[in-house]
């Protein structure tokens, strides 16, 4: 079952797109969501399949923001900026990842006019801020969580990242 923080990240990526309608299956769970011309009406979440652990009541649907969708199902194909090319190095099993914890921008300094947190050859600890990933226009700073050297970043500024999606690659001391 999607998560309403997953829904409204959902409803944000289409509010930026150029889609009219979005679906969604997995597990049972449906979602479809569809633009209004003035505004976005909120997801008609159903499950079809009984959980498999108790889970809370569904919110009922809201207004959510103006220029946005309503909610069903299927996978789209949105565009988005091209990703950087694969690395090589990010099947070395040396190498320690360092993840998007959600779905959001990758944003490789704390403003524009401000160098990036980190960059290749740098040295990062455990609280180390990396990257600010916002979502939902909250600004979540991102840690290392690891002792280590950058040995590459994998996104670019400003890219969109997905949840769990790798953005940099950390030499471990």
């Amino acid at each position: 079952m999607l998560k309403i923080q997953e829904i409204r990240e959902l409803i944000k990526l289409m509010d930026q797109s150029n889609l009219d309608e979005f679906k969604y299956e997995l597990d049972g769970a449906k979602i479809t969501l569809k633009r209004n011309k003035e505004k976005i009406v909120a997801a008609d979440v159903i499950s079809v399949a009984a959980p498999q652990a108790p889970v809370a009541p569904a919110a009922p649907a809201k207004e959510v923001a103006p220029a946005a969708p309503k909610a069903e199902v299927a996978p789209v194909k949105e565009e988005a900026p091209a990703p950087a090319a694969p690395s090589a190095n990010v099947d070395d099993p040396s190498l320690v990842k360092i993840t998007s914890p959600m779905v959001g921008t990758f944003y490789a300094s704390p403003s524009p006019d401000q160098p990036a947190y980190v960059k290749v050859g740098d040295k990062v600890d455990e609280e180390s801020i990396v990257c600010i990933v916002e979502a939902m226009k909250l600004f979540n700073e991102i840690e290392a969580e690891v002792k280590g050297e950058i040995v590459e970043v994998l996104v670019q500024n400003e890219q969109l990242v997905e949840y769990g999606q790798p953005l940099f690659l950390v030499k471990p001391e």
